[in-house]
């Protein structure tokens, strides 16, 4: 227990590297080498502690203890070029944040002669940074961002036959975000707006795996959205004046999330799933920085937000083929829509749509088991026209977020754990 509560502790620590990726939207969906290696095709499968995250009625399949650890390592590359045009045309400017490194950790426990199955989950399903040079032409629409999210996720599953397991969890949300933009463009000086807040919110999961014939197994998952006041400060930096810090907060509703997937077995040495994703990011309509008072310098007090995201669809694609001892190889492919509308779109998470492609291989004894994946992803470019800034702390705003957004990544993950 004592080398359990270590683990865990070690595990809230590492989770503020999760600031520096961005998924669709802010999601990161690469729980487990394993699940990713299958391009995260994992819901009608879940047969292992990172059940939790993708269908915690999966941990009933489980026997004994449980420990799995990942950590995904990925190089990001998020490039703009601005409309012809404009002052800074001719130039390609980019996120400054290229490295990160996402952990996670499961942890389950199948009591004797019982069909109940118990389970603690502590990952990052969402986060993001975005560091823009100030030359970019949208300094005032943004120029850096960051969100660190992470979740304590314990969960309960029963296996009410072989053939039909159900699963649900409380989930403990943290929420840091820290978002930048410039007042004037115009001046070289350092001048400036940021809103910093943080907070807690609750929300629950459930999930279900249903196994009609022994060639097919049938799951689906639901993660409710997740209100959160994130109450924090804003800082004003006006040009040749004195640094404003006034108490401030903003409410968001993180999205809810529902997964389906069918997973075909042909034979016991080949598994092919298909997943498709829903995340409602409507939730992300509009918001207001309210400040306890008015900052000097021109910006009013109460800073009204439109963001007008929009729900969203992933495809998930995933085939394992298991080899002799203990051994297996996986392949996947996962599309992600688009979900930041270009009417308001924002630098500080240029979201467009993406491919994933991934391959991994692995190894499931009766003591170890470990995946090692790689996954490389690639974003079409996205040309944004006529957007408006989401904030507008300043009326002197002469600049928009339109242009054209790139991205492509590569990925490693690996995954470790241990049952006894």
């Amino acid at each position: 227990m004592n080398n359990l509560l270590k683990f865990v502790a070690a595990l809230f620590a590492c989770q503020w590297c999760a600031e520096r990726v961005l998924g669709n939207g802010f999601t990161l969906g690469d729980q487990d080498a394993f699940a990713t290696a299958r391009g995260g095709a994992f819901v009608a499968t879940a047969d292992n502690p990172s059940a939790i995250y993708y269908n915690p009625a999966g941990i009933a399949q489980l026997d004994g203890d449980n420990l799995r650890g990942s950590l995904y390592g990925i190089y990001l590359d998020q490039a703009y070029q601005p409309m012809a045009g404009a002052a800074s045309a001719g130039n390609t400017f980019r996120n400054s944040d290229h490295l990160a490194a996402v952990p996670s950790g499961f942890y389950t426990h199948t009591f004797k002669n019982s069909p109940w199955t118990a389970g603690l989950g502590v990952y990052a399903p969402y986060g993001g940074s975005m560091n823009w040079s100030p030359n970019t032409g949208f300094a005032t629409v943004a120029t850096l961002g960051k969100l660190t999210y992470f979740s304590i996720n314990p969960a309960l599953a029963l296996k009410l036959s072989p053939q039909f397991l159900i699963g649900a969890g409380l989930i403990a949300n943290y929420t840091d975000m820290d978002v930048q933009q410039w007042l004037n463009p115009s001046q070289l000086s350092p001048n400036g707006f940021q809103f910093r807040g943080d907070g807690w919110s609750m929300a629950y999961n459930i999930g279900a795996l249903w196994q009609p014939i022994q060639q097919v197994s049938v799951g689906a998952s639901f993660r409710s959205s997740s209100p959160v006041t994130l109450k924090g400060r804003t800082v004003v930096q006006a040009v040749r004046e004195a640094q404003v810090t006034t108490p401030a907060q903003m409410e968001l509703t993180f999205p809810l999330n529902a997964t389906f997937g069918v997973s075909y077995r042909p034979t016991p040495k080949w598994n092919l799933e298909f997943d498709a994703v829903y995340t409602g990011w409507s939730s992300f309509g509009s918001t207001t920085i309210q400040q306890q008072q008015a900052p000097e310098s021109g910006v009013g007090q109460d800073i009204a937000g439109t963001l007008d995201w929009q729900d969203s669809w992933t495809y998930e694609f995933g085939v394992t083929r298991y080899l002799g001892k203990d051994w297996h190889v996986s392949a996947g492919y996962a599309y992600d829509e688009n979900s930041v509308p270009n009417q308001f779109y924002t630098p500080l998470a240029a979201d467009l749509d993406r491919h994933f492609f991934s391959l991994g291989v692995g190894f499931a004894g009766k003591t170890i088991n470990f995946d090692v994946t790689y996954q490389f992803g690639y974003g079409p470019p996205n040309t944004v026209t006529g957007s408006l800034p989401s904030f507008t702390p300043d009326q002197f705003n002469p600049e928009t977020a339109n242009g054209k957004y790139s991205f492509f990544s590569n990925a490693v993950m690996v995954s470790a754990g241990i049952h006894f």
